[in-house]
């Protein structure tokens, strides 16, 4: 009995509180389907790179689920690190101005009270649309570059596309290959430098 009773408290010990391990909310998941929507698009060349990236099965039909589960985690994130760092953002504001200053331009109760609160959650929005945003400038280079790929291959043809890009034993992983170099290529591009 006695050893149950261990056995049971080294366990709870071990067991690790569900809020360490938050799931992406609904507003998450809706977020990441549209991207992934987006990223999807219409032509066969942008369905093509989105079946390689995303799909895991042989053929490639289980892509939407895939992106859907990866870009939640990611909107997940996003918020969080846009929380986290819009009350960093906030704190050095609030030095900054002065607690009456601070609290003149976002409070709005009694004596401003609740001008830390006000400032992070419009800083947390900023934040978040910000990372939106680069998520809508990476899912257009990489459909551009589907596009480009698609053209290079059916200019080249099918045996030297695959010379050219495949790094499998069977090349068969030639135009997901294409495709990321492209869109990196063309990120970079459009890169700020400094």
């Amino acid at each position: 009995m006695n050893r149950l009773i261990a056995a049971t408290a080294a366990l709870t010990l071990l067991a690790v509180p569900t809020s360490a391990v938050a799931k992406p909310s609904s507003a998450d998941r809706t977020n990441a389907a549209q991207e992934c929507r987006a990223e999807l698009g219409d032509s066969a060349a942008t369905r093509e790179a989105f079946r390689v990236k995303y799909g895991t099965n042989a053929n490639g039909r289980n892509a939407f689920g895939k992106c859907v589960s990866t870009r939640a985690r990611d909107e997940e994130q996003e918020g969080e690190a846009a929380k986290a760092n819009a009350s960093k953002q906030c704190e050095a504001e609030a030095e900054q101005l002065g607690a009456v200053a601070f609290a003149a331009k976002y409070g709005s109760g009694k004596k401003g009270a609740n001008a830390h609160g006000k400032c992070v959650s419009a800083k947390a929005k900023e934040l978040k649309a910000a990372a939106d945003a680069k998520d809508d400038e990476q899912i257009a280079e990489r459909k551009s570059a589907a596009k480009t790929c698609a053209a290079e291959r059916k200019e080249i043809g099918e045996t030297a596309f695959a010379e050219k890009y495949g790094t499998n034993k069977n090349k068969r992983n030639a135009f997901g290959k294409c495709v990321s170099k492209t869109a990196k290529a063309q990120h970079d591009a459009h890169a700020p430098t400094s």
